[in-house]
């Protein structure tokens, strides 16, 4: 069940234990946050199931961090397919839900496993495993929730709970200024859960998820926030002033991956080898990424399709390979024929981080999921945001209205979450690219990304985060 990643010895100060949700986009943070720990000499033991396991095997091959594989509770719900463990894999966004209440059944599992392993001095588990913290009450000692988003969300989310202000406007498009923040302003489509579709669609289960993780966010000893102050000063203040548990921003996280070489002489991904041809030749591009889990239709994907190629901006694309089998009608090989030298698409899981810190890359338009808003800061690269669900439409504004390091897509009916045509799509790819606005923004992201950069060296501000809770908590 369980093994050690290498055998290296660490001169251990104390113990922590890592259990990140089944989703790429939630593990590898937790897995860059390991590495900070190994770094400090604490022990890591991290839980995952053993569909999940060769991921972070892989990941962690050159560490001394401890992995146990737990078994993934089958036929909870049965409209999740066998062997599936990872929300990656399901075959479609809607169950989450039942997906996420799966996971409460792996406690008994968990406990046991824990009271295997040497004394632990803290947890850190996504928040989605609620479950987690029971355990740790259980086990005696303290339980952390990590959260795959930063405090802008929070912050705003909290205030427009509190105030009841998606209960007055009568569109979804209708402006509400936020209270507490009174120069950001909200539409009830920036809330996921506000939607028609998601109240009626599953409000048992949603409803379930969310208090259970609400419950937990109470019983935690805090927050641990992939994050730096100095992105987002007035919403950590706030929290940290007015709002429990505290919340501890140790990020970005992804520039721990800065420091893990490439051998670039062995199995260069094409995409690579692509973007280096670019370099030499001095020509700029566009990178285009939407996430693992978000569901485009066959119409949105022609529209970007078009637009991609009626801008003669170079781009590299990726796109969910079951998406592009799902979709009817469209030819994407004679689409792939036609932009062949220009554009390239992608239709496996890449290195994004590595795209976005590649030279010639000089742009991304993004879902505005929270990785991607980091990676793409701490690159140095402006986004093109286009919002597509959970809290990515709050992302986007901090993006475009906050912090002012990018732009946003142009949709037909002028909302949040509306469709996108290709003529609105390549002015903003233009701009972006070529444009005055595009060129302000992009001036703007690289005084972040030094930020960034500053905020995890020694006595940076997220380095110093670390370190006052490994001494409050790491000991042994």
């Amino acid at each position: 069940m369980g093994s050690t990643i290498n055998s290296q010895h660490v001169e251990d100060k104390g113990h922590v234990v890592l259990f990140p949700f089944m989703s790429k986009g939630h593990t590898i943070p937790l897995l860059h946050l390991s590495r900070l720990f190994l770094a400090r000499r604490l022990r890591v033991t991290i839980f995952t199931t053993p569909a999940n396991r060769p991921f972070i095997n892989q990941s962690l091959a050159d560490t001394s961090a401890s992995v146990i594989s737990l078994p993934f509770p089958q036929s909870i719900f049965p409209e999740i397919p066998a062997g599936v463990e990872s929300t990656d894999k399901l075959p479609s966004i809607d169950l989450f839900y039942p997906f996420a209440l799966t996971t409460g059944h792996m406690q008994p599992d968990f406990e046991r496993a824990l009271r295997t392993l040497p004394r632990v001095s803290f947890m850190v588990s996504d928040a989605f495993l609620w479950w987690t913290l029971d355990s740790a009450d259980k086990l005696g000692f303290p339980g952390f929730i990590f959260y795959g988003f930063g405090n802008y969300p929070m912050s705003v989310s909290k205030v427009v709970a509190e105030n009841r202000l998606l209960h007055g406007p009568e569109s979804d498009d209708e402006l509400i200024t936020v209270t507490r923040f009174p120069w950001i302003q909200i539409t009830r489509k920036d809330f996921y859960e506000a939607s028609t579709k998601d109240y009626h669609d599953q409000p048992s289960q949603s409803s379930e998820f969310r208090m259970k993780i609400k419950v937990a966010n109470i019983r935690s000893f805090g927050m641990i926030v992939n994050s730096f102050y100095e992105l987002e000063p007035v919403f950590t203040d706030y929290w940290n002033s007015e709002c429990k548990p505290k919340v501890w921003c140790v990020g970005p996280l992804c520039q721990v991956a800065q420091d893990e070489p490439h051998d670039d002489h062995h199995d260069k991904p094409i995409w690579i080898e692509w973007l280096d041809e670019k370099l030499e030749k001095g020509s700029w591009v566009l990178y285009v990424a939407f996430g693992t889990q978000a569901e485009l239709s066959a119409e949105q994907l022609q529209e970007i399709a078009k637009g991609l190629e009626n801008s003669n901006i170079n781009f590299l694309w990726v796109i969910r390979s079951k998406g592009t089998e799902e979709t009817v009608g469209w030819d994407i090989n004679g689409f792939e024929e036609r932009v062949k030298g220009r554009g390239i698409v992608v239709k496996e899981w890449v290195d994004q981080r590595r795209i976005l810190m590649h030279e010639s890359v000089k742009g991304f338009v993004s879902h505005c999921g929270w990785n991607s808003v980091l990676e793409s800061i701490c690159a140095g690269v402006p986004i093109l945001a286009w919002p597509m669900m959970a809290e990515q439409p709050l992302n986007a504004r901090m993006v475009v209205e906050e912090i002012k390091v990018g732009l946003r897509v142009e949709t037909c009916d002028g909302s949040v979450k509306g469709f996108v045509k290709s003529e609105g799509l390549e002015k903003m790819v233009k701009e972006l690219m070529e444009g005055e606005k595009g060129e302000e923004v992009r001036k703007k992201v690289k005084e972040f990304a030094d930020l960034a950069n500053k905020a995890v060296k020694e006595g940076g501000s997220s380095w110093l985060t670390l370190q006052s809770l490994i001494d409050e908590w790491g000991t042994s």
